[in-house]
């Protein structure tokens, strides 16, 4: 295996909160559904940002190319509680392009700050 992209992103809570509020529509825009809420219930705001920090780390180990869609990369969480990606779509493309077939995804939060550390592989 041979690396093909790292990307890595820092996101501050409170404000993420703020740009939530400003313009509540961004939810939606960025996050899929199942991202939004578990078990029906909305993520807290430490959660949203580490999915948004993922996804920017995501985009800038695949070269930060112009037109990925927000939704084609799909922050999940295994049973065992390790999140991990569902690429489709733009994403999925310009991971094929690049040769990747492994992602690997790491999100922490503390102290009002989310962070998330992607790994490509191919």
């Amino acid at each position: 295996m041979t690396v093909r992209g790292i990307g890595i992103d820092v996101c501050d809570v409170d404000r993420f909160r703020a740009s939530l509020e400003r313009t509540p529509a961004l939810r939606d825009k960025v996050f899929t559904q199942a991202e939004s809420t578990r078990d029906g219930v909305l993520r807290p705001i430490h959660s949203l940002a580490a999915r948004f920090a993922a996804k920017e780390a995501l985009a800038k180990a695949l070269g930060a190319p112009a037109g990925l869609e927000w939704h084609d990369c799909e922050v999940v969480t295994e049973p065992s509680g390790q999140p991990r990606f569902e690429l489709r779509g733009t994403v999925a493309a310009r991971a094929a392009e690049l040769g990747v077939n492994s992602v690997h995804l790491s999100l922490t939060h503390d102290a009002g700050v989310s962070q998330a550390m992607v790994v490509l592989e191919g």
